[in-house]
Parts: C-alpha cells; sequence; structure tokens
C-alpha cells in the first residue's frame, strides 16, 4: 500500500511585488503628507521644536502602518513596516547632510558667511538676483543648509521674518532644489528606494523642473510688486 506524500508550500513574499491595496496606499501616502504640513502647526501650540513634531509624526505614521497590516502574515506585513523602512535608508547621505550643517555652522562663526554677502550686494547689487542664484545653487547643494547658511549672511534685525529676501528664499531654495535630484534629501533618499538614474532625471525632469522655477520666480515678483 502506497503511503501518501505530503508536501508543504511556505508562501514567500517579494518587496518587488505589491500587496497592498489602492486604499491602503492612498491613506500612508496622505497621512505622511498631512503630518509633514501640520508640523509648522505643531510648533506653534506647543512651541517645541520642529524635529519633535516630525518625530511624534513619524510615531503615528508608524502606529497606523501597523494597525491597516496587523491581520496580514508576518512574512507579509515584515515589508511594510516602518523599520523595514529605515533599514533601506542611505545613512551614507544622511551624514553626507549632517556634514554640510556643521560646515555651514563653522563659516556662520568664522563671519565667512557674512563676508560673502557683503561681496555678493557689491557684485551683484540686486537683491532678487543673488537669491535667485542661491536658489539655482540649491540644485546641487541640499535647500537645508543652504537656508542656514542664508540665515548667517542677512542679519534678522536689518531683514525680519516678513521681508521679501525671506519669502523669496523660501520658494527659490525650495523649489531650486528639484533642478536635480541630488538638491533635496528626499531626491536623494527616492535615488536610494526607488533606483532613479541620475540622468535619467536630468533628461526628463529638470528642464520641467527649471521652466517651472523660473516661471514661479517671475510671478512672485509680479504679485509682490502689485500687492506691496
Amino acid at each position: 500500500m502506497k503511503g501518501k506524500r505530503i508536501s508543504t508550500q511556505t508562501k514567500t513574499y517579494s518587496s518587488s511585488v505589491m500587496l497592498t491595496s489602492d486604499f491602503e496606499r492612498k491613506t500612508m501616502f496622505y497621512f505622511g503628507l498631512g503630518i509633514l504640513i501640520l508640523v509648522p502647526v505643531f510648533k506653534t501650540l506647543t512651541h517645541l521644536p520642529p524635529f519633535m513634531g516630525i518625530l511624534f509624526g513619524l510615531g503615528i505614521l508608524w502606529l497606523v502602518g501597523d494597525l491597516m497590516h496587523y491581520k496580514k502574515e508576518d512574512a507579509q506585513k515584515a515589508q511594510f513596516t516602518l523599520a523595514h523602512a529605515l533599514h533601506r535608508i542611505d545613512m551614507a547621505s544622511i551624514v553626507f547632510f549632517i556634514g554640510i550643517l556643521l560646515a555651514v555652522a563653522t563659516l556662520e562663526h568664522s563671519h565667512i558667511l557674512n563676508s560673502l554677502s557683503i561681496f555678493l550686494d557689491k557684485v551683484i547689487g540686486r537683491q532678487d538676483y543673488i537669491v535667485t542664484l542661491l536658489g539655482l545653487l540649491s540644485a546641487v547643494v541640499d535647500n537645508v543648509p543652504l537656508v542656514a547658511a542664508s540665515m548667517g549672511m542677512y542679519d534678522l534685525t536689518q531683514y525680519p521674518t516678513d521681508s521679501f529676501l525671506w519669502e523669496f528664499m523660501a520658494y527659490c531654495a525650495g523649489t531650486g532644489g528639484s533642478i536635480l535630484i541630488i538638491g533635496s534629501a528626499a531626491g536623494v533618499a527616492a535615488m536610494g528606494l526607488e533606483k532613479i538614474p541620475f540622468f535619467w532625471y536630468v533628461k526628463k525632469i529638470s528642464w520641467l523642473a527649471l521652466i517651472g522655477y523660473f516661471a514661479g520666480i517671475a510671478t512672485y515678483i509680479i504679485q509682490y510688486n502689485l500687492m506691496r
């Protein structure tokens, strides 16, 4: 009498296969976007540093993700945990940006940034031209250390927070960083997570971002002159 052969199959899951529903993906996207938008509100209400608001939001996002996938098998839901996403972070890039921030602090304390602002005022003269060039520079240097450097170049007593300089700087530094994918921490992270080639981005996206950058500059300056 032949014995029955019992075969067992183990389920395996690949990160390349999308195992989430459209609702789950949209929920996580809008939660993440909403948390980023609410960081300034958190700072205003609690008077705590913004990084604490980001960490608090990260905890909420972690909880939402765990609750959303808790019914799935461990092997399946492991790739959707925040811990799994953190393992994919390019630590070399994070250290790189920390180094830039430390270098900016050194330049500020040595008064080199102040001397640079005086030099730019003498050579270029117009403030809108200077900020536009700084925005283009943010395509290579991340916008966070660039704005930190700008804060070291210009005194807040001379240029209040609601002045043209800082409003225009916020636009140029933030938007100019999208001209090249290496111009922002998010772009560098996207290169690592999604394997986006640098030259593909230059060919397909950079020229569109550059057109949008100068179109936004023209729009802002026209609005500022009309509403001033």
